[in-house]
């Protein structure tokens, strides 16, 4: 496959993100086709939230954590150190990696008889290889970093394009050949499987397999206040669906919920590509003031892309859900508007200076704020008649605040003004003309379905 020449890091990583949920749309796509039932398919999308819901805290705390170490900590990084090219940063990462996932695994055996989820009696969906499946894919979320922080980029690509493509073939095709969900979920085993033969490539090469005990020590330091951050902020659908499930105990309920609660993939992927892949930029005083210019010019980008699209779709939400899912699945369609309106919060970037600049405490007391407000303000929206919606709302109110709270620190303790990195104009316009298109649809002012 010949190169393409606008990858860069930042574009690399971001297609490579918008990868994921793409493939997962066409994969729900297709199960509401199929002979599948709703309650089969609430048991797949359970499967893939409760192995998301306990891997994704730790995963991404580690790997935050490890793009400002990456040569610049006190461990590896003295005068005069050479690696020869190779990193035992990255390495020791991977075993932090490892631990926690042997952690979880070995934490699920123990419970798995005395959990459950919707009426499944002490017991949760394939909880078996749902253990094997979470023991497995968190090692192998390393690969893109280990190709973003050597610089190959289009490797970046290369490696999502062949790999998701792959497994939604393996998750798909038993399905169309008549086959039960579980063989799609073997699929999904046999993917992760290709996976980890491609990360093991990866760790001889570009790694050197030095254990160092000071360095994991000087890892966890940094990442444990991301790792708490996540958890308790619960990345907003994992909160949501635990309110939902808690309350409704019903697949078909957690199906409707689960199919409607998708932030607008594009707007997603390409937001935490961009945070992401600007973490390192931060990390270095000498460079503050030119990577502050930089990402509001990369925000403001994503500006004029993201909001007009996500307006086009909100427009049409209603009409399209029945028709690409099917009937059962147009009450998504007022949950996936409420997600879409997270545009709003997500397109500005404080929590990325901030973890760049290495402290990592501020986000956990900026997620502590959201979960203070999460739970009780989602169980308020229920009982004053807002249902599944209700909880979207809230997680939409309580984000919004926890930025605020984030670029008031900025503003106020390191002296980082919002106009340094906010496109404040532009950001503005097209908040107020989302907002106000939002209220016209939810009205059914303006109702096309």
């Amino acid at each position: 496959m010949r190169k393409l020449k606008f990858i860069d890091n930042i574009s690399g990583l971001q297609l490579f993100q918008l990868m994921k949920p793409v493939i997962f749309l066409i994969i729900s796509i297709a199960f509401t086709k199929s002979h599948l039932t709703r309650a089969e398919i609430g048991s797949f999308e359970m499967f893939m939230f409760i192995a998301g819901f306990v891997t994704f805290f730790w995963v991404t705390g580690v790997i935050q954590s490890l793009l400002p170490l990456y040569h610049r900590n006190r461990t590896f990084r003295q005068v005069g150190e050479n690696h020869q090219g190779k990193s035992p940063e990255i390495f020791n990462a991977f075993l932090l990696l490892c631990f926690f996932s042997l952690l979880m695994f070995a934490f699920g055996h123990s419970i798995k008889n005395y959990f459950s989820v919707f009426r499944f009696s002490g017991n949760v969906p394939f909880i078996n290889l749902l253990l094997l499946y979470v023991l497995l894919s968190s090692p192998v979320c390393l690969i893109e970093y280990i190709y973003l922080l050597n610089n190959r980029a289009y490797r970046i690509f290369q490696y999502g394009l062949y790999t998701f493509i792959a497994q939604m073939i393996f998750i798909i095709v038993p399905i169309l050949l008549g086959k039960g969900i579980i063989w799609s979920i073997y699929g999904l085993l046999a993917i992760t499987a290709v996976r980890w033969v491609w990360l093991i490539i990866l760790l001889r090469r570009y790694t050197l397999p030095k254990i160092s005990p000071a360095f994991m020590k000087e890892h966890l330091y940094l990442a444990a206040p991301l790792i708490l951050t996540t958890l308790i902020s619960g990345s907003g659908q994992y909160t949501d669906g635990i309110i939902v499930s808690a309350v409704y105990r019903d697949p078909g309920q957690f199906a409707w919920f689960r199919y409607g609660a998708k932030e607008f993939p594009l707007v997603l992927m390409l937001a935490n590509g961009l945070s992401n892949a600007m973490l390192p930029e931060f990390s270095t005083r000498t460079r503050m003031k030119e990577s502050l210019a930089r990402i509001k010019v990369k925000s403001k980008k994503l500006m004029h892309l993201l909001f007009p699209i996500t307006m086009i779709i909100m427009l049409f939400a209603r009409w399209f859900y029945p028709r690409i899912f099917n009937p059962e699945f147009q009450r998504s369609a007022d949950v996936f508007l409420v997600y879409s309106a997270l545009i709003i919060p997500r397109l500005v970037f404080p929590q990325t200076i901030i973890v760049g600049r290495k402290k990592t405490h501020v986000t956990l007391i900026a997620a502590l704020i959201e979960l203070g407000l999460n739970i009780p303000l989602s169980l308020l929206m229920i009982k004053w008649g807002y249902n599944i919606v209700g909880v979207v709302l809230a997680t939409f109110i309580v984000y919004c605040i926890s930025k605020v709270y984030l670029i008031g620190y900025l503003w106020y303790k390191m002296k980082i003004r919002p106009v340094e990195y906010i496109p404040l104009k532009v950001y503005a316009m097209y908040s107020f003309l989302l907002a106000v298109l939002f209220v016209l649809i939810d009205h059914r002012i303006i109702d096309i379905h």
